[in-house]
This record gives C-alpha cells, structure tokens and sequence, in this order.
C-alpha cells in the first residue's frame, strides 16, 4: 500500500475531526456537513499538493467487509432482547412488510413516473432501486432523537427497523440482482427468489445466534485478559459477516444453494454479545467496551460520510446526463412510499393491538425521519459495471442510472430530511416532559441553585470573595431558588404520586448499583446477576410509564432470551430444563435483602440530605419506605426457610463469600499500592501472578 494511501485516510480523519466541531456548533448532524466537505474536497484533490486525497476510495470490499461489520455491531450490542421483545412485532412489520411494500410501490410508481417523463426504464432497474433505497440509516437520526428528547421506545422502534431492515434490504437486493443477470423465467424463478429470501433472513438469524453463543463462551474462557476479550468483539463482527458471506457462496442442500444474510447474522451475533457475552467480560472491559465501540463506530462512520460526499461529486457528472427532473419525480415517489409503508404497517400492528399503541406523531416522525447511507452505496457499488437489460437503449450503464438515483436521495435525505427532524420534533410536541421529567426539571434545577448557594457561602467563608459580592450573589440566586420551588408547587399542585415515582426510579438506580458492585466482587454468578436485573429493568420501565408496581421479589418476569433457547434444546434432547441449585435461591434472596437493605438506609437518610431539595414529600418518602420494609420482611422469611430446608447451606456459603471478599480486599490493596506509586512496576507483576496462583 503506497504511503499516499496512510496520508490520505489520516488527512481524511483529521478533517472530519474539524467538522465534528464545526457541526456541534452550528448544531446540525455531523455525517450531513461530512458529506458536504467530502463535496467540496473533488477540487481541492485536483491540486497536484493534495492529489494524495484521492487515493483512498469507497470499495464495495472496503464497505462491505470492513465498515459495515463495525456499524452493524456498535448498533446491536446496546440493544437488549427484552426490548426487541416488547417491540418485535413493530420493528419485524415495519423492517419486512414495511420495507416490502415501499420497494414494491417504487418499482412500480417509479417506472410509471419515468415514463410519464418520457424516460422508458424497464421494472426490474425501478425495482432493483426500490430495494436498494427503501432501507434507512439511523446514524444521523439517532443522535437527534437523543438531542431532542424523543421518547425512549420511538427510539428503539426506529433503530430496530434500521438495523433489521438492512437484511431485508440486502435480501430483496441479491435476488432482483440475480433476475436482472440471470433473466426471469416466470413461477420457478419466483418460487426460487421466494426461497432464496427466506433462507436469507432464517439462516441468517440461526447462523448469528450460533457465532454469538460461540464467541461469547471464547470470552468466558480468555476472561482476565483484557487484550483477547476486545480483540473477541472485533472478531465476532467480522468473522460472523465473512464467514456467512463464504457459506453463502459454498451450502448446498439437497441441490438448494443456501444463502445467509451477513447483515443480519452480524446483527445476531451482535446482540448475542451483547446480552449475554458482556456478563462474560472482565468488569474493566464491559465498562470500558460501550466506549471502545462508540469511538471506533465515530471513526467507520466519519470515513464513510467524507468518503461518500468525495464519490458523490466524482460521480455528478452522471446528473447532468440523467437530467434532474426524473431525480426529483424518483425522491417524491422514495418519499411516498416511505410515508405509505409506515401508516400501513403501523396500522397493522395498532389495529390488531400486537403491541402498546403507537401514536400518529410517531407514525409522522418515522415516516419523515427515514436517511440513506452507507448500506445504499455498498449496494450499488455491487452492481456490475456491464449489466444490461432488454429495452435497455441509453448510453449510459444501468450502474451509473441507479447510482445517480441514489444520489440524489441520499443528498435530498441528508440536506432536507436530517436538517428538519429537530423542527418535525418540536412542532408535533414529541419531546413534551412527562410528569416526572416536568417536576424533575423545576427540582433539579432548585438543587442546583441550592448547590451554587452552599458553594457561595464556602466560597465568601474562605475570603474568596468580599461580603458585598456574596450578598449580591446570594441574593440572586436565592431569588431563582424560590422561583423554581414555587413554580414546582403551581404546576404540581398534589406532587406526592409524581414524586413517589421519582424516588422509586431513585431506589431502583441505588439497587442497580449496588447490584453489579455486589457481582464485581463475585458474591453472586452471572445467573443470579441477570436475573435481578432483568427484574429491575423492567421495574424502572414499569414507573417511566406509570404502571402497577412490584409487590413481591417473587413475582414471575420472562427469562432472558437464551435461557428460553437453551431450554428448547434441552427439551428436543430429553433433558429436564435447567433449575436453580439451592445455594443459588439463597443467594438470590441474600442479595435481594442486601439490595433493599441499601435503599432502606439511603431513603431513611434522604430527609437530612442535600438530595432532600427534590424528594420534599414526608408521603412519598413514607409510601416507598413501607413498601421497601415489608419487602425486606418477606424476603427475610424465605432466606429463613432456604436455611431450614437445607441445613449446611449457611455455614458453606458464608465461607465461600469469605474467600471471595478477602480475595478482592488483596487485589484492592496491591491496586492501590501500585497505583500510589507506593511499589515498582516490576513488583506489582510478580506480587499479582503470585496472588493470581494462590
């Protein structure tokens, strides 16, 4: 590789570091202005000091193999299947049916559009193209959902349509590539695209579920070695997307040749990894890895973006050959199908009441909110330079058509769409506080001039400041104090429902908390661990939307997702489903008493608390108290009855914990001996082998 190339990519990344600044304070989306520079930088590159800027270029291998991989796992990872469950019958309608019926109404509308022009296309390129255009990019949506405050689940539906509606897309895209070279030869090529699509998305799902699975017992195995646990997330990703790209080209069954989706396998695996692998993981690297894959994405998306606006502007003469108007006629129809598909979709799943209702405003957010990216280009990088079809009579390729269609609906998405979704947002009210948030925001905001009052009195206390400017300031900020608590009370006129549900997410936070310290310091197995999370989890969703709250830690909740998947198995082999080992109940209920225990102690501080300022309601306070007491009670009575069923149980398991704690008190102390520069670095190394054999 010639050095212009490793000058090119660190020139690249430096300027996308500038437009990332630029874009955080102009406050638009940064992949909109990194098209836009990637644009500008064609004639720059035509300077004979900077031709290196062209040496590097968009490849479908580069795209396909190497970025994709990153941007499908940093997506997946964060999404946890109990999400996907709550949300699957939305995200599967609108990432199949949906993206089905859009590409479908494109071909065809867009055809009839073509010719009405007087641009004679043959269906098959409208409907290679409606394949192509019909999934959506949530890079840059995303972060503006986040921005401005859009709801938690509209959030999820739409990064779960982006990530599964990649597959779909990808799926209807090979097998109207394959009609197109290989010809239609009527109900056998159609029975065979049928199975071709479907073996896609079910391979697909199974073959991903087997690389997540296996990668992340790869972890459980190397854990303790920080270096081969990041090195296991980079290969999942990749080895996952190659390999199912290799089975595609080589299963063959009974005379079928089978094809997986590496996009959605890669997605699979992904949040295999993500839900179950991370347990697997070294705390210091589960913490650390959000981070990892968050700025590696940065990096994958910020070449990609510079990377298309350069392709973009090599690629306009192609515009001008095409002419706009059938452009513009192919965005209006793209924006059509786009709205048709979302209404139709969600009014399947609203009408059969599949999931909770989802409101008109979000239906209009997800049908305007809908950018192309990087998987439409892959896509039309795979096109043939050759291709040709029957009826096919313009001078330019079928390949340069599609990709100026592309074009111009990734730009009109990018510079319209993306610049208008914070307007879209605050217009249909969708990022109005709940109640909680309301009161949140006139308590915060109280605390915080209670704060500055406490550090002003410090501050003049010390001689920092004259007498004069603290009462000055004091008076000041005293004065937006009040106005804050009596502006809580006007609106919140009978606040002891909001504010309880406010000190039960407080409780909640305190119990997950103090839950993964208690399994860092191995007190409870992964098992225990997931199990009182999912419970919590669903518990801090459960008050987000005001429903009926936890009575008894004994309540039933749904297993996490591979606990269901291994019971199956098991069943098909005759097996008796997994069961809980006595120590295990016990040590279930001890930390559950533990948890409630901690939030007991913290809420009995609370009244003489700085934190007091928000959870100013003696009602509140004592209606959480109560609940959390009689917990303890109960949970008490069954770690009792555990002891009494089985004997030895005790004394066993407090010899384990024993073991457990004074193990993390000697790596504690070696930590902050090496840390204090108190022993060498050598030292440190032989002191922890040496512990590590003990």
């Amino acid at each position: 590789m010639d050095i212009d190339v490793f000058l090119a990519i660190f020139t690249l990344m430096f300027i996308a570091l500038g437009v990332n600044i630029i874009a955080i304070k102009i406050r638009i989306p940064y992949t909109v202005l990194l098209v836009i520079v990637g644009s500008f930088l064609v004639p720059l590159s035509q300077l004979e000091t900077f031709s290196f800027i062209d040496e590097f270029q968009l490849t479908p291998e580069s795209l396909f193999f190497v970025f994709l991989p990153i941007l499908i796992f940093e997506s997946a990872y964060n999404m946890k299947f109990r999400n996907v469950k709550e949300n699957k019958y939305s995200m599967g309608v609108l990432a199949v049916f949906g993206l089905l019926i859009s590409a479908v109404f494109i071909g065809f509308t867009g055809q009839w559009a073509f010719h009405e022009l007087g641009f004679e296309v043959p269906l098959l390129v409208t409907m290679l193209f409606g394949a192509i255009i019909s999934s959506t990019d949530p890079v840059a949506v995303l972060s503006l959902f986040k921005e401005y405050g859009a709801p938690h689940r509209l959030t999820l539906i739409f990064e779960g349509e982006s990530l599964f509606n990649d597959a779909t897309s990808f799926a209807l895209f090979l097998v109207f590539l394959e009609i197109c070279l290989h010809g239609y030869t009527g109900y056998p090529t159609l029975i065979s695209a049928v199975f071709s699509f479907t073996t896609m998305l079910l391979g697909g799902v199974l073959f991903g579920l087997l690389m997540g699975l296996m990668f992340s017992k790869l972890i459980e195995w190397v854990k303790g070695n920080e270096h081969l646990e990041i090195t296991m997330t980079l290969l999942v990703a990749h080895f996952t997307f190659i390999l199912a790209e290799l089975l595609s080209k080589h299963l063959v069954v009974m005379g079928h040749e089978i094809h997986l989706s590496s996009i959605i396998a890669t997605s699979i695996s992904s949040m295999v990894m993500g839900n179950y692998g991370r347990f697997k993981m070294s705390h210091s690297v589960e913490e650390y890895m959000d981070k990892f894959w968050s700025y590696f994405a940065f990096v994958a998306n910020s070449l990609v973006f510079i990377l298309m606006g350069l392709m973009f502007a090599n690629l306009s003469i192609e515009l001008k050959k095409i002419a706009l108007l059938p452009i513009a006629a192919i965005i209006a129809v793209v924006v059509i199908a786009r709205i048709i598909s979302v209404y139709l979709s969600v009014s399947l799943v609203n009408v059969l009441k599949l999931e909770d209702r989802i409101p008109q405003t979000w239906q209009q957010l997800l049908s305007w909110g809908s950018l192309r990216g990087a998987l439409a280009i892959v896509m039309v990088l795979l096109i043939p330079d050759d291709m040709t079809l029957p009826g096919w009579a313009y001078h330019f390729s079928i390949k340069d058509f599609v990709a100026a269609l592309t074009i111009g609906c990734i730009y009109f998405t990018l510079l319209f769409k993306a610049t208008t979704i914070g307007y879209i947002i605050r217009k249909l009210k969708i990022d109005a506080l709940s109640s909680h948030e309301e009161l949140g925001y006139y308590k915060t905001k109280a605390l915080i001039y209670q704060d500055m009052l406490a550090q002003l009195a410090d501050l003049q206390a010390n001689k920092q400041i004259s007498q004069d400017q603290y009462q000055t300031l004091s008076v000041y900020y005293r004065a937006l104090h009040d106005q804050h608590v009596s502006d809580s009370k006007r609106v919140f006129k009978d606040s002891a429902h909001v504010v309880e549900g406010m000190l039960r997410l407080y409780a909640l936070g305190l119990e997950k908390a103090e839950l993964k310290e208690i399994f860092r310091r191995g007190e409870i197995n992964e098992a225990i661990y997931k199990q009182i999370l999912n419970m919590l989890e669903i518990q801090i969703a459960r008050v987000e939307q005001d429903k009926r709250q936890l009575t008894s830690i004994n309540e039933r909740f749904a297993n996490w997702f591979y606990i269901s998947i291994v019971n199956r198995f098991r069943k098909l082999l005759f097996l008796k489903p997994k069961t809980p080992k006595p120590e295990e109940v016990y040590l279930y209920y001890r930390t559950q008493y533990k948890l409630i225990l901690k939030v007991i102690d913290e809420l009995e501080k609370l009244e003489h608390s700085r934190l007091y300022e928000i959870f100013n309601d003696k009602q509140a306070l004592s209606n959480v108290l109560t609940v959390f007491q009689e917990l303890k009670v109960r949970t008490e009575e069954r770690m009792k009855e555990e002891i009494k069923i089985n004997q030895f149980l005790l004394d066993r398991l407090n010899q384990q914990l024993a073991k457990s704690l004074l193990s993390e008190t000697q790596s504690q102390a070696l930590n902050e001996l090496y840390g204090s520069e108190i022993i060498t670095t050598k030292l440190y190394i032989s002191l922890k082998k040496e512990l590590n054999a003990e």
